[in-house]
């Protein structure tokens, strides 16, 4: 009974009592409640929307990627259902009609093509594509599928599918594909956990699909992406080609929308996986309209709420951008910024160019030349070439000398934690550091035999310290050497003092040099932080709480910064004697001498009596690439650290302002859109005569007709509802034009046209735009901020018939 009640229910609020085909005429995915903030074609895009630029230009109200439409798709495996009923006792009341594609067509296609093989993934290994079949055993089905829109959550008309075993491509295809079904959109922005993997060949499986699922590859323009939050999970080129942050045209969207909605799903999963095919859909697409239902009402909040976070943000990242670009002008690298610019441009437009956020030079990193020096080692015993230094069975040389500097490493980390305790340290960390230095001691000590193997001279060295101990201790007390103290001679240190192979030479050369360049590379990653620690605390902390909580973090990183400095100087130290010893040149240039002063981050802009007062100032030698003069800065005299670190401000910039002109537009489409549902309903009343009064030849719109009078109430209940649920949301929106206006006026940037504005006022022509370098990064939020209030003045239960449980659309 209650399913049946929610069935014709769901037909009463799709409005299929007052369509002329009545509920015989319901076509796929016309129950489900759709997204008003989406674009659709005929209810809220302008006419000419196809016409729209395809280039963005913030001059332009009318630009394409605002009518782009952006995808979710992922799957939950906690919606199983159990090996019960079956499709022929337990069938859906409206097959298709809603979220749910229609059982049949999918139910073929994957008999159909069920035994298609899956390739293995080129990325990690991902279970969704290596291990299909996971939780699969025992279940008629092991999960769930949806297309949402990634920006809103909002369930799509027809993406929603059961899964048999796992994520495979016939079933995502399959969903895909049907969810967009007859759309005339054409630029399409698609969000996918394994997105790199899954959009190989999907052009050549969709002409296995029938003609009205499949369209030409070249009608639909379709950037494949994968969430922000799964994206650092997977290998590095996928962290460049499939970023959110690095696509033009997606605003902040993070395309995690379906993860947030399966919270409030889970709770559902315990009472049907034990129903029926067709009660579990049912009762699976009554959930999700309840759902966009609560989404729909509380558009006004949401809008309201990221609107206000994000013109402040847009504001701020541009000024950074300036003030990047400004420094890097000031310092004679204007035409690298040019050739930047250009070079980031290619390949925003073209994948295949140079990717200006990717390294091109490849430093040498610790791990890197330790696999090079086990590799060579191999190739040595394979052609039994081991010579005079293969004297241990257990250890190669290459393996010792690098297992000495890890020790020296953690030497210096002990020396500074215990350094950064006092000198009144608590019981827990008096514990916690005897424990470490115990532990280092042990390892010393086995490391110190191993060394003996190879350099048997080296017992020399430590029977004279040794002896130089005993004789001091002859005068006065002399207390043991700490064992964060303890020389490890290495063959840096032993240069000249005992034999040594050159060999051994070459190998500790080769891991310093590498050791050298990582140390290098994350100091410049430790000052981008606290540079940005800095701005944040600067524009967003207060209070002494929020300030003593930020001081300890930044503290806590120039500790870091400190040992980081340590740790590359100790790498130069040893290469400069080692280079000598091996005559090795070409080396200084990139690996220069640290100084205190050299430790600094990227120069900020400077305004002209700054610039007067400080015009001598040079950027540090770290920011630089190897081998240019302090006095040169070309295109070719820039660090690549400091490209891609611009290039990344560039894309933050970019983004803030793409996710403005997004939100505005939605904004508009929801209003639009709630209007046009309005007039649908108006023209739904006395659309269709009953089946009684047809026989009886009885005109609908009879005024003595109670059905008439209770059908005309209902279309005119519906269409006000929404009316009014649009005028609030105008309401609650009504200065955030205004707003927006001011965001872009302290950027120096108004639209051409403004239609949510009105007419400029007059003498506005005259005025000439904010522009950004007067309005510092606080002021300028704030400014912003205070412009329209904060709060709203109603709220959604002031709306009759609506309430968050109960949906009446």
């Amino acid at each position: 009974m209650g399913r049946e009640w929610r069935h014709l229910r769901m037909l009463k609020r799709a409005g299929r009592g007052h369509a002329k085909g009545g509920v015989d005429g319901t076509k796929a995915g016309e129950c489900a409640l759709l997204c008003p903030a989406c674009p659709q074609p005929g209810m809220n895009l302008p006419p000419n929307w196809k016409e729209a630029p395809k280039e963005k230009n913030l001059l332009t109200v009318a630009d394409r990627f605002l009518y782009a439409l952006f995808l979710a798709i992922d799957a939950n495996f906690r919606m199983r259902r159990k090996k019960v009923s079956s499709e022929e006792k337990d069938p859906s009341l409206g097959d298709g009609w809603s979220f749910y594609g229609a059982i049949a067509p999918y139910y073929d296609y994957l008999a159909k093509h069920w035994h298609q093989k899956q390739p293995r993934s080129t990325c990690v290994a991902h279970d969704a594509v290596d291990k299909p079949d996971r939780e699969s055993r025992g279940t008629a089905s092991s999960g769930i599928a949806t297309v949402d829109c990634a920006r809103h959550n909002m369930k799509r008309p027809n993406a929603v599918g059961d899964l048999q075993l796992g994520e495979r491509y016939i079933n995502m295809d399959y969903i895909f594909f049907m969810g967009l079904a007859g759309s005339e959109l054409s630029e399409l922005y698609v969000s996918y956990d394994i997105a790199c993997q899954w959009h190989k060949n999907i052009w050549e499986r969709m002409r296995t699909f029938d003609k009205g699922v499949r369209f030409r590859q070249g009608q639909k323009y379709c950037v494949f992406l994968i969430p922000k939050f799964h994206l650092p999970a997977h290998i590095e080129a996928c962290n460049i080609l499939f970023s959110f942050h690095l696509t033009r045209y997606v605003g902040m969207t993070d395309g995690e929308a379906p993860e947030r909605g399966w919270a409030h799903l889970g709770p559902l999963a315990a009472s049907t996986a034990e129903m029926g095919p067709g009660s579990r859909r049912d009762a699976i697409n009554d959930f999700f309209n309840d759902w966009n239902h609560k989404k729909i009402i509380g558009f006004g909040v949401w809008a309201m709420r990221k609107i206000q976070e994000c013109v402040p943000e847009m504001i701020t990242t541009s000024m950074e951008l300036e003030e990047l670009e400004t420094s890097l002008r000031n310092l004679g690298a204007g035409d690298a910024l040019d050739e930047w610019r250009v070079e980031v441009e290619a390949w925003e437009e073209d994948a295949s160019n140079p990717n200006p956020f990717e390294s091109r030079v490849k430093q040498k990193t610790v791990v890197g030349v330790r696999l090079e020096m086990a590799e060579e080692a191999k190739d040595e015993m394979d052609e039994e070439e081991l010579g005079g230094m293969a004297v241990s069975d257990e250890m190669h040389p290459t393996e010792m000398i690098g297992m000495g500097i890890q020790l020296e490493e953690l030497q210096r980390a002990l020396a500074f934690d215990i350094s950064g305790v006092g000198s009144h340290p608590s019981p827990e960390q008096q514990t916690n550091m005897t424990e470490r230095t115990n532990k280092l001691r042990r390892k010393l000590l086995t490391w110190m035999d191993t060394q003996a193997t190879f350099i048997p001279h080296v017992s020399l060295l430590r029977a004279e310290e040794d002896r130089a101990r005993l004789r001091i201790s002859v005068t006065q007390a002399q207390p043991g050497v700490k064992v964060q103290h303890l020389a490890l001679w290495l063959p840096s240190d032993i240069k000249g003092r005992v034999d040594c192979d050159i060999e051994l030479y070459q190998y500790e050369f080769r891991l310093r040099e590498a050791q050298a360049h990582e140390a290098l590379d994350d100091l410049r990653h430790q000052l981008l932080l606290r540079t940005h620690l800095y701005k944040h605390k600067d524009m967003y902390v207060r209070g002494v709480k929020a300030n003593t909580r930020c001081l300890t973090k930044i503290k806590t990183l120039e500790e870091r910064i400190r040992r980081t400095s340590d740790r590359y100087r100790a790498a130069r130290r040893a290469l400069v004697g080692l280079g000598r010893e091996l005559n090795e040149t070409g080396w200084q240039a990139a690996l220069q001498p640290l100084l205190v002063e050299d430790v600094r981050g990227m120069p900020r802009a400077l305004d002209a009596k700054e610039m007067g007062m400080r015009a001598k100032q040079k950027m540090s030698w770290i920011w630089r690439s190897p081998g240019v003069d302090e006095g040169e800065a070309g295109a070719t005299g820039m660090n690549e650290a400091l490209r891609i670190e611009w290039a990344k401000t560039r894309a933050r910039a970019m983004r803030q302002q793409e996710q403005v002109d997004l939100l505005e537009e939605e904004m508009r489409r929801v209003l639009v859109f709630l209007r046009w549902r309005a007039d649908w309903w108006e023209g739904m009343a006395g659309e269709r005569l009953s089946a009684r009064e047809e026989s009886e030849g009885i005109a609908f719109a009879d005024k003595d007709c109670a059905y008439s009078e209770g059908n005309v109430a209902y279309a005119k209940r519906q269409a006000g509802r929404l009316r009014k649920l649009a005028g609030l949301f105008e309401e609650k929106w009504g200065d955030v034009p205004d707003f927006i206006s001011m965001g872009r006026m302290a950027l120096g940037v108004l639209p051409e046209e403004e239609e949510m504005l009105g007419e400029p006022d007059a003498g506005a022509a005259d005025e000439e735009p904010v522009p950004l370098r007067q309005l510092p990064p606080v002021l300028a939020t704030r400014a912003a901020a205070v412009a329209i209030p904060l709060t709203f003045s109603g709220n959604d239960a002031d709306v009759p018939g609506f309430t968050q449980s109960a949906r009446t659309m």
